[in-house]
């Protein structure tokens, strides 16, 4: 079974450059018959009655271990999550109340899968200049109490680099704000932008991978001139870069908890960080982050 950013590449390969079923075949190293599978299929519905009804309770988080299982495969075998990792991350970070053999069982699955799938196709890779964006979620004491923010991130998987714009609420005024201010903080503006399928930009998602845009985030990716691609539905693993970001940055820019006395402030403290984490080694480049 092909991830679907391969499935989207055969695609993209077979109906923009028009190429044969023998020629799809040949350029990616498969088999002919997985070649026309994918390219002449037409019913891309995904199957999730079926996972839902196989893992009735981890359900709504198979995508969040997919993003995780994903990152890892960029990363050294020994800093990868083991499967009971993953299941105290769920439990830790997600609120995940079932049972550790249902999650262990599903990991063990799903690794043999990526692994099956990385003996025959290449990583989707991204050159530098492209960006995936995710908002998260975080905490902060203002005016003596506890107030929670959103924060929007967008990190550069080509680089490991990240910035991150902290916003009080994720609905589409925020979102073009947090751009613009991404955008300020790293000083230019990402050939192509990775989004998931927020409210705030796709009002509706049609077939064959098209999206109506809203028309806010249309004029905005308009004068900004980037290319906005949108993951496929349940496909969050498409940008698991920046989700794994979105976690890491929680973890770590927002502990412990800082103090905020404006968003200005608390932006301004957050560039920092971004800043210094430039700083450090990229883990497999072995260049620092800034350099990349």
């Amino acid at each position: 079974m092909l991830a679907m950013a391969q499935v989207d590449y055969i695609n993209f390969l077979r109906e923009e450059e028009g190429l044969s079923i023998n020629s799809l075949a040949k350029r990616l190293g498969i088999n002919w018959r997985t070649a026309k599978k994918y390219a002449d299929r037409d019913d891309w519905s995904p199957d999730i009655r079926h996972r839902m009804k196989r893992y009735p309770i981890l359900g709504p988080y198979l995508d969040i271990i997919d993003a995780w299982l994903t990152e890892d495969l960029s990363r050294k075998r020994k800093q990868r999550h083991t499967n009971i990792r993953i299941y105290q991350r769920l439990r830790d970070e997600c609120d995940y109340t079932g049972g550790v053999r249902t999650v262990t069982g599903y990991v063990s699955e799903r690794k043999k899968a990526l692994m099956q799938d990385q003996k025959t196709y290449s990583d989707l890779i991204h050159p530098g200049g492209e960006a995936q964006v995710d908002f998260g979620t975080a905490d902060v004491i203002y005016d003596g109490t506890w107030l929670q923010v959103k924060y929007l991130a967008m990190s550069f998987p080509y680089s490991n680099a990240a910035y991150l714009a902290v916003l009080p609420r994720e609905n589409t005024t925020c979102f073009l704000e947090g751009l613009k201010q991404l955008f300020d903080q790293a000083g230019g503006v990402p050939r192509k932008l990775w989004f998931d399928n927020l409210s705030a930009a796709v009002a509706k998602i049609k077939g064959h991978g098209e999206r109506d845009l809203t028309d806010m985030f249309r004029r905005f990716k308009l004068h900004y001139r980037f290319e906005a691609v949108f993951c496929n539905p349940r496909a969050g693993y498409e940008k698991g870069h920046v989700e794994n970001k979105v976690g890491t940055s929680r973890r770590n820019w927002f502990v412990p908890v800082p103090v905020m006395t404006s968003w200005e402030q608390i932006n301004n403290v957050m560039h920092q960080k971004a800043l210094r984490a430039m700083d450090q080694e990229h883990y497999k480049h072995k260049q620092l982050v800034q350099s990349l």
